[in-house]
Formats: C-alpha cells, structure tokens, sequence
C-alpha cells in the first residue's frame, strides 16, 4: 500500500473531521463525552498549518496535528481511518512529527492520550515515549508523554 503525505488544505478539513469522528467513535461508550479530538475546530486547525494528511488512493486514511508549543512540538492529534489501521499509517505520521520536530529545531515530543484509550499507550511506549505524568486536564483524564530525540 502507498501512502502519501502532505499539508491539509482548506477542502480536507471535512474530511480530516469524519476520519477522525471514525477513528474515535470507538472511545465514546468507555467516556461520558465524545473524546476532544471528536470536538476540534478542523477548519481553523487546517488553515493553522498544523495538520498533515496521510493518503492512500484517493483516500485520506490519516491525520497528525502537532505544532511547536514551549520547547517541543506537540502532538495534539493523530488518527487513522479504521479501515487502514494496523498498515503502518500511524507510525508513518509519528515519524512525520519527529522530522517536524527536527524541522523546528525541537528535540522533544509531547503527546498525551486519554486513559480509557488503553490501545494507545503500548503504540506510544513501542516508539520510544515515556509516560510523565497522569492527571486530569480539560475534564478528561490524561496520560501525558514525552519523547527525547
């Protein structure tokens, strides 16, 4: 499977939504709210600059939001279409933030994930994350990680 990637533009940010309504949906019964990915502001969040998509065919299956945020670039999203999980799109998109990370002279990732999203934290820990802190932020509980280049 070949999968591309690049800058979101104006006319992805619908689609960049429903993949990510896709790939959350699953996390909204172990929640008493649709997770915060599910509520973003994807136009606003395109337009940033901040969103990279992954494409296979004509299909977006991806999507990395992070940005640099105090000394490190931060992850605030990364979700694969469930049609095209477990192919290796969410690794790709991870390694696409260590390069932006190196991009922006960064030498620190920042990520967290919710703690009902138990999936997430052996991907994250399997690419070298480390867990630093547990807490409640936002009214979500949150696992937060860091990761040295």
């Amino acid at each position: 499977m070949h999968v591309s990637l690049r800058q979101a533009r104006a006319e992805d940010a619908a689609h960049v939504r429903a993949l990510i309504r896709a790939a959350y949906g699953m996390y909204v019964p172990r929640m008493d709210r649709e997770p915060a990915p599910m509520l973003a502001d994807y136009e606003a969040l395109v337009a940033d600059g901040v969103v990279t998509v992954a494409w296979v065919g004509d299909m977006i299956a991806g999507a990395l939001i992070c940005y640099p945020r105090d000394h490190a670039l931060h992850v605030e999203n990364v979700g694969v279409n469930p049609d095209f999980q477990g192919h290796g799109i969410g690794k790709l998109l991870m390694r696409e933030a260590e390069d932006q990370t190196r991009a922006h002279g960064l030498s620190k990732i920042e990520l967290y994930t919710n703690e009902v999203m138990t999936e997430n934290i052996p991907f994250y820990e399997a690419l070298g994350y480390v867990i630093v802190n547990r807490a409640e932020q936002d009214g979500y509980q949150r696992i937060f990680f860091e990761k040295e280049l």
